[in-house]
């Protein structure tokens, strides 16, 4: 079993929100039982000053910051939100509903070092215009007896990355959207989500070890 790293050997972990953050509570929660013993959260960013994630960070004691998208241009969003990752020296960026498509450009300057949660079984129901209750709608049209979840490496592809984590979830008889949006979060997301952020710090970790030898 490996050892808890201290507080200043974790990988430094940025949240980035655009809603309510019911996926940051599950990293926040996860944090607090001990369970990213190699990551820390270091900084929750929302694009929108409304975002409930805020009030969620603040709660949690980590520091909450507003990088507004709404009425800038891209690429002044990204230098902005990348001055924050910069400022408080992130290792890991996690996509917790965040709403905003990031440039190609800005993936590689954070190459296989940003996570992304998807609530589908990829590749099916990703790619662009399926998120939220879309990605839900479609695959109760399609039939599917089965969905799940998806944690993987974001790149320039919408929901294209390399697939760390998925798990699987029943859908049932009855289920509406929002019934069935509800279940592969409890059963899914909040599960996989701070598991791969562990996994991915314990990566970034050892590469650092590695690399002061």
């Amino acid at each position: 079993m490996s050892r808890a790293a201290s507080s200043s050997e974790k990988t430094r972990i940025a949240v980035l929100v655009s809603g309510g953050g019911t996926n940051l509570q599950a990293l926040l929660d996860a944090q607090a039982r001990g369970e990213l013993p190699h990551g820390e959260i270091t900084v929750v960013i929302a694009s929108r000053d409304d975002a409930y994630a805020l009030e969620r960070a603040r709660r949690a004691g980590v520091e909450a910051v507003v990088v507004a998208r709404k009425g800038r241009k891209a690429e002044t969003f990204e230098r902005l939100l990348k001055e924050e990752l910069l400022r408080h020296r992130i290792d890991l960026v996690v996509l917790a509903g965040f709403l905003c498509i990031l440039s190609a450009e800005f993936i590689a300057d954070y190459e296989d070092r940003i996570l992304n949660v998807h609530p589908s079984l990829l590749p099916a129901f990703g790619g662009k215009g399926f998120y939220g209750l879309a990605v839900h709608e479609a695959a109760l049209a399609r039939g599917v007896k089965v969905t799940g979840a998806t944690v993987h490496l974001v790149n320039e592809i919408p929901d294209g990355g390399e697939i760390l984590l998925q798990r699987a979830v029943a859908v049932e008889e009855g289920d509406t959207p929002e019934l069935l949006q509800r279940r592969v979060m409890e059963q899914a997301e909040w599960i996989l989500l701070p598991r791969a952020a562990e996994l991915m710090s314990e990566k970034i970790m050892r590469e650092k070890e590695r690399a002061s030898l």
